[in-house]
């Protein structure tokens, strides 16, 4: 396993983390996965053994349970706390109350409280906004964080699913105010869906903010299962669940190509998607989830591939975007 810095940090965590989104099954996410706790302690187990030290979940996912689950197989496994870099976020609605969501100071403190009570632990490594939250000032929540980073309750914060204007006038505000700032970023983003490099990545590399990924096979498109002719080896989630706009011939042309490299390497399309991810300078670090062991074993070899140049060069060329204004301006005037 392979570790790096998490954005404009001295906080080391591995290049693969381990998402939590098929823990529990309750609600909409028994789409996911289903895994009760002996499931969820055997994950845990083997991540952590492949040197994983990096958890990510939500106080949303399975409503809670999800957290629990987590917080259970850390004491069932007797894993040092200190250790573990713990993850979770705040923002969608937690009750039908009208204040059970968003980023306002009374939902950040009622929610830190809970998430710290199902994770049985006394602090959260890092506690990231789940959503930008149009409606509340965005003082009130930096201010709601800072104060639970100086409480010792936090030790970093993140944001997950902003725009790079989000981001920025984040940071602007966080320097104006003397507040902690975001020091991360959780994005979707995979060979099959690289919008994020138009301006998201560039305003993370300017800014120094670590980038953690989710959804790297793009709800299972890319894990082998699918080609362009129909065929699957199941049903999979990507064709029962998926919410992620995708240019379904531009991701065939993609997966062509992966099937035949996967082929020629003796390794799977799963694992040169995660592979290419982990090329990327920007990424500090990608979330597996898994609903077996075996789709875990299969994603942790992907730290182990390699590509020559061409190979690199052949999979950009098959998946990189069409050049939209005011990027295309941008290279004319850099030739």
């Amino acid at each position: 396993m392979k570790y790096k810095v998490l954005g404009n940090t001295g906080l080391s965590v591995s290049t693969l983390c381990l998402g939590t989104m098929t823990f529990g099954g309750k609600g909409i996410y028994q789409v996911v996965g289903t895994l009760g706790q002996a499931a969820v302690n055997e994950l845990f187990k083997r991540a952590v053994e492949a040197g994983i030290n990096f958890i990510d979940t939500a106080n949303i996912y399975s409503e809670g349970m999800s957290e629990e689950l987590t917080g259970q197989a850390i004491r069932n496994l007797g894993l040092k706390r200190d250790d573990l870099v713990i993850a979770t976020k705040v923002c969608a609605a937690m009750g039908p109350g009208v204040n059970d969501k968003g980023l306002s100071r009374k939902h950040i403190m009622q929610q830190v409280e809970a998430s710290l009570k199902r994770l049985n632990t006394d602090y959260i490594d890092l506690y990231q906004a789940h959503a930008y939250d149009p409606i509340t000032p965005l003082e009130e929540t930096l201010r709601a964080f800072d104060d639970l980073v100086t409480s010792g309750k936090v030790r970093y914060i993140g944001a997950s699913n902003n725009g790079a204007w989000h981001l920025m006038k984040a940071l602007a505000c966080a320097e104006k105010h003397n507040l902690h700032p975001y020091i991360s970023m959780q994005s979707h983003y995979s060979i099959a869906t690289r919008e994020l490099e138009r301006e998201i990545i560039p305003a993370l590399t300017d800014q120094h903010v670590g980038l953690m990924v989710w959804s790297p096979l793009c709800a299972g498109l890319l894990s082998g299962k699918y080609k362009r002719n129909g065929e699957a080896t199941d049903a999979g989630r990507y064709k029962q669940y998926s919410f992620i706009p995708v240019d379904t011939a531009r991701a065939f042309n993609i997966l062509d190509v992966l099937h035949t490299m996967a082929a020629e390497k003796g390794v799977t399309v799963a694992q040169l998607s995660l592979a290419w991810l982990l090329h990327q300078s920007a990424v500090t670090s990608v979330i597996i989830g898994a609903n077996k062991l075996s789709q875990l074993n299969d994603n942790l070899q992907s730290t182990d591939v390699q590509f020559t140049e061409q190979e690199l060069q052949q999979l950009d060329e098959v998946s990189k975007l069409p050049v939209e204004y005011p990027n295309w301006i941008f290279n004319w005037r850099n030739r």
